[in-house]
């Protein structure tokens, strides 16, 4: 398994979201996230006054899937995600070493299939 962390910005999340859902992945951990990169600090004028924001705000996106759907779930957060610009954000892929269901117990893939009852 792998987990897929995703920093992208708040404009290209629900693209993303419903290009996941389409394809059969309906869980993604959404978290508010500010940081700072090579797009460095921006000026901008708050109450007569110059102020640098040298933290940008980000989505972080956290969606951990089997081995063999990774490149699909990259691939589809790249194609939204990406305008060109300084900023687009960044994707991690970490090794997951197991998943364990807390409600049924399940461990391995089946924790990260789609729950039919």
């Amino acid at each position: 398994m792998k987990k897929i962390e995703a920093f992208i910005r708040h404009e290209a999340f629900e693209p993303i979201r419903s290009e996941l859902l389409e394809k059969g992945f309906p869980s993604i951990s959404i978290v508010e996230a500010k940081g700072s990169g090579r797009q460095k600090g921006i000026v901008e004028q708050y109450r007569g006054s110059t102020v640098t924001v040298n933290v940008r705000p980000k989505l972080k996106l956290e969606i951990v899937v089997a081995d063999s759907d990774k490149d699909l779930i990259v691939e589809t957060i790249l194609r939204h995600a990406r305008t060109g610009e300084i900023g687009d954000g960044k994707i991690f892929v970490i090794p997951v070493e197991e998943a364990i269901r807390i409600r049924t117990g399940e461990r391995g893939d089946e924790v990260t299939q789609v729950h039919v009852e």
